[in-house]
Formats: C-alpha cells, sequence, structure tokens
C-alpha cells in the first residue's frame, strides 16, 4: 500500500487505505520522489553523456586511447578545419562540457546544443559520403547522438537531475529550440570557416 501511495501522483485519502482509522502519510504535492521515467532518463543521460565526454577527453587530453590536440588537430586539418588545433579544442571541449553537462542534467539545453553542433560537424565532414550505417562508417551514430541530445532537451532531463529546480529543467518546446537552433548556428559556423 506504501509503495502504491508513492508510485501515485496524487495523494491517497485516508478512507482508501486498508485501515481507516490509521493516518495515511501524505504523498508530496510534486508528486513521487524517483520515477521509472527519471531512471530512465537518468540511465540515457549517462550513457550517451558520459560516451560523448569521453570521446572530448580523447581528443582534448589523449586519454582513453585518444591522439589528443596535435594529433586531432592535423586530422581535422585534414578535413579542411584551419587551424585545426582550435578546432579541435572547439570539438573537444563541446564533446567533453556537453557530455558531461548531459550526464549532470546541467545546463540542459546547452549541452544538448554542444552535441548536436558537433554530430551535425561530423556528419557532414566524414560520416554523410558514407551513407545510413555506421556499419561502412556512415551516420548512424551520430544522428543517434544528436536525436537522444535533442529528445533530453526536449522532455527534461528529469528529477535526478541538476536542472531540476531550475526553469528549464522541464523541458519544452523552447528548450529543443535553443538546443537544436544553438547546435545549428554553432556548426554552420565551424563549417563555413
Amino acid at each position: 500500500m506504501l509503495i502504491k501511495r508513492i508510485l501515485n501522483r496524487s495523494p491517497q485519502s485516508p478512507q482508501s487505505t486498508a485501515h481507516p482509522t490509521a493516518t495515511a502519510p501524505t504523498a508530496r504535492a510534486t508528486g513521487p520522489m524517483v520515477t521509472a521515467a527519471d531512471c530512465g532518463l537518468l540511465l540515457l543521460r549517462l550513457t550517451f553523456g558520459l560516451f560523448m565526454a569521453a570521446h572530448g577527453a580523447q581528443k582534448v587530453f589523449g586519454l582513453f586511447g585518444g591522439g589528443g590536440l596535435t594529433a586531432t588537430g592535423k586530422a581535422f586539418e585534414s578535413l579542411g578545419y584551419r587551424p585545426g588545433k582550435l578546432f579541435a579544442v572547439i570539438g573537444g571541449l563541446s564533446e567533453l562540457l556537453g557530455g558531461l553537462g548531459l550526464a549532470l542534467g546541467l545546463l540542459t539545453p546547452l549541452a544538448a546544443a554542444a552535441l548536436i553542433g558537433v554530430m551535425i560537424n561530423a556528419m557532414v565532414t566524414v560520416t554523410a559520403a558514407h551513407g545510413l550505417w555506421d556499419t561502412y562508417g556512415g551516420v548512424e551514430y551520430n544522428v543517434a547522438i544528436a536525436v537522444a541530445a535533442l529528445a533530453v532537451a526536449a522532455i527534461g532531463p528529469g528529477r535526478l537531475a541538476a536542472d531540476r529546480f531550475l526553469p528549464w529543467g522541464r523541458g519544452g518546446w523552447t528548450e529543443a529550440a535553443v538546443a537544436l537552433g544553438l547546435g545549428g548556428i554553432g556548426a554552420a559556423i565551424s563549417l563555413s570557416v
């Protein structure tokens, strides 16, 4: 009975309990403490966010088998980004900070925008030429990351997030538009240089 009351969104009246004389604990007016949706969002944020943060750490610090700024800068120059090392810093920090922000649910629309921008760049400069499937080096992986980031911005990061008490912590059309708009603008600027 207690579990049922915790999971319900509205408080249960004492008359509906098995013992009408017992005082029923009241649920908070804001709903249950943690829902399955909150846990699902946390799992999604941690998975995509930490993988992206690790990719950024590869580029910026050479961690996890990455090449660091020098090797990443050379790779970026071969893709047409000049100066390559500067774009390696921008791309690496976007992945690192965007990934950590998504994982923590901190400044979620901005974190999502950083990841969306990086994924648009990756699609345009590398993976689009190889088609859809990741098996052949295509855009599948990049699209999945961008859509997951946009979805978290739209839905909100959930209750298990740093943004929980902030206005954008509930997600919505505005937050999704900010994430997609800033990500798109950032990608367009870096692709036009």
